[in-house]
């Protein structure tokens, strides 16, 4: 990546972190370990205390909810505001204060050595590095990872609920979110069937909140139940040959079996009493079965057309981002204008 025009927006969804989002704002580093320029855009999602106001005072952008509106809806609107100012990466921080942003230049390092386009920090790679939290928390983390990446397929991450994370702007484009709840799952499984490069960074991130409560696990069986079937849901998207033709193939092993165990029945006893309504079973699983093989390949269609339209939207959106680009930056310096610059002693 070039190093020379970097431009970095960090994005910073916050409900009601009056107490913390100052020092968040303020605890970005001015040197980013690379040559850019830093824009902070906070997403106040219907704030009832003075989170906004703050956040303006520390120089941040501010895109305000009227009304809560879902985590998952304010990263999405956070994202759509930063591709609009051209970034060539973006920074998702929360403004609860769990994350150290003095942590943002090890967390963009691997995008800008080009060794990934979506990098994720991880509080469980490490036994050193992971926060003190309810085991409760840490058994559920567990599972939504494995969860997570069954789904992908292809990705064997530790954390897939930490929501510390860059983009690289090829990630950010290709990126398309439905969910307003979160969006910390949904991201990675979208950017894992997009063959987006995915990278874990060990980071020390504070297990429990300092002030006030978490906005999205407030319960966790709720947060559970909802967070699982999102997943699943976006599993059916994004692999739906596979989803449904898992389906398919159990109701149709079950089919079979049921009729295999009759006939090695019939063929010992010839008969089929007392398990005739077996029979009966075994042509229904095995035609829903075959219905749902049939549903697989269809959604299988559709998918590759939905695959199509994001392509186009991709490049419809990098045209766009590229005009940003050269509207927000400054045309370069040819070399003989800065040769003739330094010759008259100017900086």
């Amino acid at each position: 990546m070039d190093q020379s025009a970097l431009r970095i927006a960090i994005i910073i969804p916050a409900l009601n972190e009056a107490a913390t989002i100052g020092e968040v704002i303020t605890g970005i580093p001015e040197d980013l370990g690379v040559p850019a320029e830093t824009h902070v855009i906070v997403v106040d999602d219907g704030s009832e205390d003075e989170t906004g106001r703050i956040a303006r005072a520390r120089g941040a952008t501010v895109i305000r909810h009227q009304r809560r509106m879902g985590l998952g809806k304010a990263f999405a609107d956070g994202m759509e505001a930063a591709v609009r100012t051209g970034a060539d990466i973006i920074v998702n921080i929360d403004g609860d204060g769990q994350f150290d942003p003095r942590d943002i230049p090890e967390l963009i390092r691997p995008i800008v050595e080009d060794r990934a386009d979506f990098v994720t920090a991880t509080r469980f790679a490490r036994a050193d590095m992971v926060p003190r939290m309810p085991w409760i928390k840490k058994w559920g983390n567990r599972q939504m990872c494995r969860l997570v990446n069954f789904a992908t397929g292809v990705t064997s991450l530790t954390d897939a609920s930490c929501g510390f994370r860059a983009f690289s702007a090829r990630a950010a484009l290709k990126l398309h979110l439905s969910d307003s709840f979160t969006h910390t799952h949904e991201t990675i499984i979208e950017l894992a069937n997009k063959d987006v490069r995915i990278v874990e960074i060990p980071l020390r991130v504070k297990g429990v909140r300092d002030n006030g409560k978490s906005r999205v696990a407030r319960s966790l069986p709720v947060y559970a139940v909802k967070t699982g079937g999102r997943i699943l849901r976006t599993m059916c998207r994004t692999r739906p040959l596979f989803f449904f033709g898992a389906i398919g193939g159990a109701v149709t092993a079950l089919g079979l079996l049921q009729g295999l165990f009759v006939s090695v029945h019939w063929l010992f006893t010839g008969r089929t009493h007392p398990f005739r309504s077996l029979l009966i079973g075994a042509s229904l699983f095995i035609t829903v079965g075959f219905l749902t093989f049939v549903v697989a390949l269809v959604a299988d269609m559709l998918n590759r057309i939905i695959e199509i339209s994001e392509r186009l939207l991709y490049y419809a959106k990098l045209d766009h981002h590229r005009t940003a680009q050269r509207q927000n930056r400054p045309p370069a310096e040819s070399e003989a204008s800065r040769q003739e610059r330094q010759a008259a002693g100017k900086p």
